[in-house]
């Protein structure tokens, strides 16, 4: 088997890898979305919360269907040694390749105006939800309990809320102790943000997420680099 031969099987099983994958996203999102009380039953009330939050059935038909196109343009385009779609499948890992890059560049950069851009939009939200509808009131409690955080800058966003005006207490994630959470005790405890707390763990797990980066990056810039090896051999053909 040449060098040329085996690159080619190589790019066809990587890529059936990478359709299969995305087909099957593609299906648990719409399952999901079309018969999202069986997956509760499955997965219980956590997914829930998630379901909520991130809208998961959504974000799975996304990602399936783009790993789909992928999948289908270096599997087939490698198959059929066709150019056309191999210069596709280059383009749209290309394109991903250089929004991820972009996205990372914009989180390390201006990480302080997503906070401002996410206070502005949430705070507001937290006010007016928190004690009023309680799917969103247990989706907060959950999302507080877990990441050991209270609001989304700190206390004082649940100020004016209906939970405070009802019980004249802050959530008990705000405070470090047993007692009734009051605004004197929220604020000698010091809990930090959601936003803040998350941004803090994602940097004390910054060698797991940077490992995951690099690998995915790898990844990308060998399968183009093999896309444009074929394409370059098909001419010599």
């Amino acid at each position: 088997m040449g060098c040329f031969t085996f690159i080619k099987v190589m790019m066809i099983l990587f890529n059936l890898t990478i359709f299969l994958g995305g087909g099957t996203l593609l299906g648990v999102g719409i399952w999901v979305a079309v018969d999202g009380d069986s997956f509760l039953d499955i997965f219980g009330t956590l997914s829930s919360s998630v379901m909520q939050v991130v809208h998961v059935s959504y974000f799975l038909i996304v990602i399936g269907a783009i790993l789909l196109v992928i999948g289908f343009l270096g599997c087939y385009g490698a198959q059929k040694e066709s150019k056309c779609l191999l210069m596709m499948f280059f383009s749209v890992v290309l394109i991903i390749f250089i929004a991820e890059i972009a996205a990372a560049v914009v989180a390390l950069v201006y990480t302080g105006l997503a906070e401002t851009l996410l206070s502005a939009v949430l705070t507001p939200l937290l006010k007016e939800k928190y004690g009023v509808d309680n799917n969103f009131t247990k989706i907060w409690n959950i999302t507080m309990a877990k990441v050991h955080c209270c609001g989304l800058s700190n206390y004082t966003d649940f100020n004016d809320t209906r939970w405070v005006e009802q019980h004249g207490t802050y959530p008990s994630p705000c405070c470090r102790t047993l007692e009734p959470c009051n605004a004197t005790l929220a604020a000698e405890s010091k809990v930090p943000g959601c936003f803040d707390q998350i941004v803090e763990d994602i940097k004390t797990n910054a060698g797991v997420v940077g490992g995951v980066a690099a690998g995915i990056a790898a990844l990308e810039i060998a399968s183009m680099s093999v896309a444009m090896y074929l394409y370059c051999r098909l001419d010599q053909k």
